[in-house]
């Protein structure tokens, strides 16, 4: 990975959307709601007031409109501060 936050900051590559209800109807791309929980790839060093509570490698789950989507080399991926995750699984 070419990317490395800075201070506080987390990259997040977020969960596929899914495809199917639990009574296996297919949701079409038009109705899929953005996934709320994704992978954490790299963190950063963390603030002299906050230290660094997520690992590379968590599962988490953060706000709707948390982070600022990137893309690099057709994938996506989300840069957000640790204070914006909320939970990690």
């Amino acid at each position: 990975m070419n990317i490395k936050p800075l201070a506080d900051r987390v990259l997040v590559k977020p969960a596929a959307a899914e495809t199917k209800t639990a009574s296996g109807i297919i949701i079409p791309d038009s109705a899929k709601e953005k996934p709320l929980k994704g992978e954490v790839l790299a963190i950063g060093t963390g603030t002299k007031d906050e230290e660094m509570v997520v690992k590379v490698g968590d599962t988490v789950l953060y706000g709707k409109y948390a982070g600022t989507e990137l893309e690099l080399e057709g994938e996506k991926y989300l840069i957000m501060r640790q204070s914006d995750i909320l939970a990690v699984i």
